[in-house]
């Protein structure tokens, strides 16, 4: 079974259960600000912008929370945060790569290095493993959105380029440049969704079993936690029994 998507869902849905909401409202909040500050404070008027209110949303974030964050943008004491990406090998030589907001780059970079090297794996160089990704849109409803079968038919008609149905939900995926058309066209056939953002999605994976699984695991987990860290990635791949223990631990 394709590892890292599944993975991932069993980490989010141990994150809701388990994570400060407030950690989660942050990291919202600073991509919402940093989309108004870098185009227009009008969602409408600012594709970026639009996806992360419309992420701040599907998480139940306050309406207030929200609007403060794109005020924040045009005020004269607002962060300067830059966009970081850091790349290296975890365990087992599976590829990672983390997305990061910062004020202080030399503080996130310590953090994410001192991960890297306590979970058994090193950070490279920007672009060491980024050429064995591609960019694409990912789009995510929940599964009372509708079959599969429904779904199909609205990314096929929305110009997707593929659709994985589970009993989770629903993740469609689309070229780069297309997530914005294609977001649309399926908020109009499906209503609002869960999640809409670009990710790196892996050309191969790295089969691991299950101690190499857990190292990653709590390698994600030490890097998702990292105020700084918007989004992890890895290349690996566990089979549906590996899968299943990790569900249940």
């Amino acid at each position: 079974m394709a590892g890292h998507s599944q993975f991932k869902n069993i980490m989010h849905r141990k994150g809701r259960q388990d994570a400060a909401r407030s950690k989660m409202f942050s990291k919202l909040a600073r991509e919402i600000t940093v989309a108004a500050k870098q185009g227009m404070p009008d969602p409408d008027m600012n594709p970026r912008l639009r996806l992360a209110v419309q992420n701040a949303k599907a998480q139940s974030m306050p309406k207030d929370n929200i609007q403060r964050a794109i005020n924040k943008a045009s005020g004269g004491d607002s962060e300067n945060y830059e966009e970081v990406r850091y790349e290296g090998y975890g365990p087992g030589g599976v590829a990672v790569i983390v997305e990061a907001l910062t004020d202080n780059r030399n503080r996130s970079a310590s953090n994410v290095r001192a991960a890297f090297t306590k979970a058994g794996g090193s950070l490279g160089e920007t672009g060491s493993v980024a050429f064995m990704w591609d960019r694409v849109g990912e789009i995510v409803y929940p599964a009372a959105a509708g079959d599969a079968e429904k779904v199909m038919e609205a990314a096929i008609e929305a110009g997707a380029e593929d659709v994985q149905s589970d009993e989770h939900g629903h993740t469609i995926l689309c070229a780069f440049e297309d997530i914005g058309d294609v977001s649309k066209s399926l908020e109009a056939a499906l209503g609002e969704a869960e999640s809409v953002k670009t990710i790196w999605r892996p050309q191969n994976t790295v089969p691991v079993d299950e101690d190499r699984a857990q190292s990653l695991m709590k390698l994600i987990a030490v890097l998702e936690d990292d105020d700084d860290v918007q989004n992890v990635y890895a290349n690996f791949e566990v089979d549906d029994e590996t899968l299943a223990k990790l569900s249940a631990a």
